[in-house]
């Protein structure tokens, strides 16, 4: 159930609902965001200076001679972190999904998605719970949801449904399922930052919309909250095969309905569990080969005009991993999982690869001791 402000939240319960609104809400998260608390709140957020997270090892950055440890998150992944073994949790690269993030507030444990679709909705909110709440229904969890952006007008998604797909865009549909979850689980949700659709919406000079953060970074001590994005080098370990995980999952039965696990809470290490990828899916990647910069993020992206200035290169280099591996056997054999360890500084090790090439990956968190 949500909770805005310590009380239980309802549609029946509205009189703490911007007085400016002239109407009742028509559904719950249209409610939520006209909540004076959480509108407080989410001008409170945006006024927070994006951190700009990079492995860069500038000197003037480092004000501690010991490295925090993070965990990063591409689309579609989870991770639960214990604040004992880990400092910082982020993910970027959001348009239209949504970074999630549900603390106990009592143990500080705290599970950080980036959910992309309304369809891994359910079983992702019970994938991150499982280590979170430990069986304690009762226990009081602070979320923060931070991402999405209006894709389309608002008129033109009001009181339509989610199966109506594309005519509601992307962000609303996945705004909506992901409220509606909390509210008819049993545990109790504390909503502490709802910087999603027009709260998360700037305009360029064209008048197109544009997400105003697409990322974010959580202090697991203290459970602050970061606008964040990340360069190439603090996405890590295991980037392409990570980001080559998101396209193929909707096509491995094995990972329908569900976030991708990524990271073992207890070991602090990366556990990258396989997926297959098939024939069909790298025919596909050889026909986008020869597409221009503009034809790809018309083609590959759910917001062309919202994309990094990354995003193509990024998708160039997960086709050409792909067309080199076709066989998805040959990075994961027996269907085994690509396990990463990690190093004194924070960083990562592939297990069983030596210190040298490909199996050691840089940390940019030096650079977040100046928070």
């Amino acid at each position: 159930m949500i909770f805005v402000d310590g009380l239980p939240f309802s549609l029946n319960f509205s009189s703490s609902s911007s007085s400016s609104s002239k109407s009742q809400p028509s559904d719950l998260l249209a409610a939520l965001m006209e909540h004076q608390v959480l509108v407080s709140a989410t001008h409170s957020f945006k006024s927070i200076q994006e951190r700009k997270v990079s492995a860069s090892m500038d000197s003037k950055l480092i004000t501690s001679s010991n490295s925090s440890r993070y965990v990063y998150l591409f689309q579609r992944e989870y991770a639960t972190v214990d604040p004992s073994l880990v400092h910082y949790v982020g993910t970027d690269e959001a348009t239209t999904c949504v970074g999630v993030v549900i603390r106990n507030r009592k143990n500080g444990m705290t599970s950080v998605s980036h959910m992309d679709s309304p369809k891994i909705v359910d079983i992702g909110f019970s994938q991150m719970l499982a280590l979170v709440v430990d069986h304690n229904l009762d226990a009081d969890l602070d979320v923060h949801l931070v991402g999405a952006f209006e894709d389309v007008s608002p008129n033109h998604a009001s009181g339509r449904s989610i199966s109506q797909g594309k005519r509601d865009g992307y962000s609303i549909p996945l705004c909506r399922k992901i409220v509606e979850t909390m509210q008819k689980r049993p545990e109790k949700f504390h909503v502490k930052t709802l910087c999603v659709l027009r709260h998360n919406t700037k305009y360029d000079s064209q008048g197109n919309a544009l997400p105003i953060f697409n990322g974010l970074l959580v202090e697991t001590s203290s459970g602050t909250l970061i606008p964040a994005s990340f360069d190439k080098t603090s996405r890590c370990p295991d980037e392409i095969v990570r980001r080559l995980r998101v396209s193929s999952s909707y096509e491995d039965p094995s990972w329908q309905g569900k976030l991708l696990d990524t990271y073992d809470t207890k070991t602090d290490r990366f556990i990258i569990a396989p997926c297959s990828w098939t024939k069909r899916l790298v025919q596909i990647v050889l026909s986008l080969q020869s597409l221009s910069d503009s034809e790809i993020l018309a083609s590959c992206s759910t917001s062309p005009l919202a994309e990094g200035p990354e995003f193509v290169d990024n998708e160039r280099r997960l086709w050409n991993y792909l067309i080199k591996n076709p066989d998805w056997r040959t990075t994961f054999p027996m269907r085994q999982p690509r396990v990463f360890e990690r190093t004194g500084d924070g960083g990562w090790k592939r297990a069983g690869f030596s210190s040298q090439g490909q199996g050691t990956y840089s940390t940019p968190l030096k650079s977040l001791q100046a928070f």
